[in-house]
């Protein structure tokens, strides 16, 4: 059977909207439609678009990248800003912008307690709008690890009768991601090689050479 290969240099491979690069069936439209319909005066957010001055991130962008993100398990703000750069789904959500992880990092910080609140009422949309399929905010990843060999998948009724349980994930969520932000001070973005790296040959030559060695020192 003859090999099927790919074409990166083909053309029209996206449509020209980023619009069309979800399907209306994309779960990712219910978290858009989600954050949209919140009152931000409630949640002591501020939203001024005629604000003056050095230019920010739309609020509302922001918090639709966590409430998405942590939804589905990218919890450091450096993997999320590597997905606004590389995934079809946070690209459509964010409209194109692509922070940098120390904005998506400081947002959280400024922002802690309205996200968490948001995160709660998130759960229970999910819940009503039967989006519980891949969602983190309802697994206990300590136990699933655990128990792999037995997890199961729980209904929703089940859910619905410990959201205070959930509510707690949420808050050690929020905290965990916040810690591992900490600790991966300092360190360089996930979405650049060093410049070198960026010329093919160059890039080319520097794996051979890692491949090399791997293989003289037995660590292949």
């Amino acid at each position: 059977m003859a090999y099927r290969y790919g074409n990166r240099y083909q053309f029209g491979l996206f449509p020209q909207s980023i619009e069309d690069y979800v399907a209306p069936s994309d779960p990712v439209r219910a978290y858009d439609a989600f954050v949209e319909a919140l009152d931000f005066n409630t949640l002591g957010i501020e939203i001024d678009p005629n604000q003056v001055g050095n230019s920010e991130y739309d609020p509302k962008a922001m918090l639709k990248l966590y409430v998405y993100g942590y939804s589905y398990g990218i919890k450091t703000s450096r993997k999320l800003e590597r997905e606004t750069h590389h995934n079809l789904s946070f690209i459509w959500l964010m409209g194109g912008l692509k922070p940098d992880h120390k904005t998506i990092a400081e947002f959280r910080r400024k922002n802690k307690g309205a996200l968490k609140k948001v995160l709660r009422q998130c759960a229970r949309m999910c819940l009503k709008l039967d989006l519980i399929a891949g969602n983190v905010l309802f697994r206990d990843g300590a136990k699933i690890r655990a128990n792999a060999s037995r997890a199961q998948t729980h209904d929703q009724a089940y859910y619905e009768q410990n959201l205070s349980e959930i509510d707690c994930r949420i808050e050690e969520l929020v905290e965990e991601c916040e810690k591992i932000d900490e600790t991966e001070e300092g360190q360089k973005s996930w979405i650049e090689m060093e410049h070198e790296l960026t010329q093919k040959q160059q890039l080319r030559e520097r794996v051979q050479e890692a491949l090399k060695t791997m293989k003289e020192t037995g660590r292949d």
